[in-house]
């Protein structure tokens, strides 16, 4: 076995460590204090790079992670959201053009609907009105095929 790395670099990862040491990855995990050092240096912030990179730690690609995860399942529900809305709107227009669907003109047929509704009112009304009328028209005539029978008969008796 070859000497632990006391000074370990930030970011290094405990399988790295192992095989550098001629170890295998459970000699870390049996030896809890070296497993704390590797764990202390994979969340340790990484030294400034020679080539002025910005230092990357393994917490900020964890949250970097964490963030990404979050935006793609946003992205998911929005693009289902899209999906349905545009399978909504295709179906309503195969269906207006198929001829099954309602006609465009449904506000002209409605007001076609209350037009003749206040027809068939109106109509009815006067309907009422014709047959009282008739209805007076006939006891007339039964009023007055009376006065002539009576008469009639008054003057065959006499």
């Amino acid at each position: 076995m070859r000497a632990f790395p006391v000074d370990l670099p930030s970011g290094t990862r405990y399988w790295t460590i192992a095989r550098q040491a001629g170890v295998d990855r459970t000699f870390l995990y049996r030896h809890r204090d070296l497993l704390a050092l590797v764990h202390a240096a994979e969340l340790a912030p990484a030294q400034e790079d020679p080539a002025g990179a910005t230092p990357v730690s393994r917490a900020s690609l964890q949250a970097d992670l964490a963030n990404a995860q979050d935006r793609n399942t946003r992205l998911v529900a929005h693009i289902q959201e899209l999906e349905k809305r545009l399978a909504e709107a295709l179906g309503q227009q195969v269906w207006r053009e198929s001829g099954l669907g309602a006609p465009a003109d449904v506000e002209e047929l409605q007001r076609t609907i209350t037009r003749l509704e206040q027809k068939v009112v109106h109509l009815t009304g006067t309907l009422e009105e014709r047959e009282a009328e008739l209805e007076a028209a006939r006891e007339a005539n039964r009023q007055l095929t009376r006065a002539l029978n009576q008469r009639h008969d008054r003057t065959a008796a006499e």
